[in-house]
């Protein structure tokens, strides 16, 4: 009997579904990429052979712990050769071996890579048990709740970032770094000066860069909506449509790896982070579109008959300004992305909610009795997670609905409205995730903690570095 046999791990469909990914790999596939998406979202696996792929599909394939206990400059935080990995589960004592058991429902052949197919994997322990540090596993098992209560959670993508020329990827050995330390950056010119938002002639000079996402991401199957020139400087947005459950995230994190493998290999480099330290270049954000389907009989469940909203959507509503400040370790990951949080920006600096207004938190589209009702959070930053970012969506949400919260008015100045900030930095936003008890009952205890240690030790290196700022700022003056 298989680990897959053993312990249950495929229903009937999966396991047809399996086997004809076996079909087409013996068909015309000669390796396999198996990824598992990291706590930051940073795709890390092994690639297997075509021959070793049935295998691999029954078996599951070996993956060291150590990978989903670094930071984000790849230095692994816990001490794994210490008692209990460091944290005291014994299965992670040093850098033991986890099981990535592939999902077939996932499989794609790469465009760009037409020999390699590639598929999303889920970690367990050798015994059958499910990591709790694995971020699909921990967003497949909030959208089953969440789907247990009566409703699917519908997502939508609106994801902007920066395309670049790559002048020089800086691979001389004086640019290496390491574990702790990362190499210097690759350099880069722009391919617009931006300021001329969604205008046609930005769009053309974008157009070989749009033509090579779109047709990849075509050949991909994921469902792109549009591509649009943003306000700044070599920054475009691209749209995808709602799906439920699984499907946003997984789209999210194959197009994010996709759009900067694509990029590379014609002499560009996609950027996610949020504000790339160049001149007047613009802030980056994510704006995730949701709603909930009743299960029941398909409908909006947030679509009100006389207000805006249904009184289950303010309940929503509530829930997300509710746990808003500690949702930001989620939604705004890095240390980069609070430098977004500006006011008259475009961004929110604060947990509010508005009427089809752009300078709110949480922006409402809609009106009474229109089915497409929804939620537009805007507070995201595009290199966040997206297991994290919409399974935080879900808990904070649920919450409200369980205590039935209620949303104070709507704002018409987000700026100037009274209201509870957005943390300023990071490290305000893991203090307010520590003490947030949905949260931590949501992703659980050792998940929490976890991170809270694994994005600490990233906020430490930061604090210890010398800054550019502090150098022009004092040297000379003191």
């Amino acid at each position: 009997m298989s680990f897959v046999e053993k312990h249950q791990l495929r229903s009937p469909d999966e396991a047809k579904c399996a086997d004809e990914v076996l079909k087409r790999i013996a068909d015309k596939i000669e390796v396999i990429r198996l990824s598992i998406p990291d706590q930051h979202g940073v795709l890390r696996g092994k690639t297997i052979t075509a021959g070793e792929a049935p295998g691999a599909m029954a078996n599951g394939w070996t993956f060291s712990t150590t990978l989903l206990l670094k930071d984000t400059s790849h230095r692994t935080v816990y001490p794994v050769f210490s008692a209990g990995g460091g944290f005291g589960v014994p299965e992670m004592e040093g850098g033991a071996d986890l099981v990535m058991v592939p999902d077939p429902t996932t499989f794609r052949v790469l465009p760009w890579a037409p020999h390699s197919g590639w598929m999303l994997c889920d970690l367990y322990f050798r015994d059958g048990r499910p990591m709790p540090l694995a971020t699909r596993q921990i967003y497949r098992r909030l959208v089953e709740e969440l789907r247990n209560a009566g409703y699917d959670f519908l997502a939508g993508l609106e994801v902007e970032f920066h395309v670049f020329k790559l002048d020089d990827p800086s691979l001389r050995p004086s640019d290496t770094g390491h574990p702790g330390q990362p190499g210097n950056p690759p350099k880069v010119s722009l391919l617009t000066q931006g300021y001329q938002y969604l205008t046609e002639l930005r769009y053309d000079q974008l157009d070989p860069v749009f033509e090579l996402l779109r047709t990849n991401l075509a050949a991909l199957d994921l469902p792109l909506r549009s591509l649009e020139v943003e306000f700044g400087p070599s920054q475009v947005e691209l749209t995808f449509p709602a799906a439920i459950g699984m499907a946003p995230a997984d789209n999210m994190i194959l197009f994010r790896s996709a759009a900067k493998q694509v990029c590379r290999r014609y002499g560009y480099l996609a950027s996610f982070m949020c504000r790339p330290n160049l001149p007047n270049l613009m802030s980056s954000g994510w704006h995730l579109h949701q709603s909930l389907c009743d299960t029941k009989n398909g409908r909006n469940a947030f679509t009100g008959e006389i207000d805006l909203l249904s009184a289950l959507g303010r309940h929503y509503l509530a829930g997300l300004l509710d746990h808003a400040a500690a949702a930001a370790a989620f939604t705004t990951p890095t240390i980069n992305g609070y430098k977004r949080y500006r006011p008259y920006s475009l961004a929110p600096d604060r947990a509010i909610w508005g009427k089809d207004n752009r300078g709110t938190m949480l922006r409402v589209v809609g009106a009474p009795g229109d089915p497409v009702t929804h939620i537009e959070n805007r507070a995201g930053e595009p290199a966040a997670n997206p297991y994290l970012y919409l399974g935080s969506q879900i808990v904070c949400g649920l919450d409200g609905i369980k205590r039935k919260l209620l949303p104070p008015p709507p704002a018409d100045a987000p700026y100037e409205t009274q209201a509870p900030m957005l943390p300023k930095d990071l490290g305000e936003a893991l203090t307010a995730l520590h003490g947030d008890e949905a949260l931590r009952g949501g992703f659980g205890p050792v998940f929490v903690d976890c991170y809270r240690q694994i994005k600490g030790a990233e906020l430490a290196r930061f604090q210890l570095d010398i800054s550019e700022w502090e150098q022009r700022e004092y040297f000379d003056l003191f």
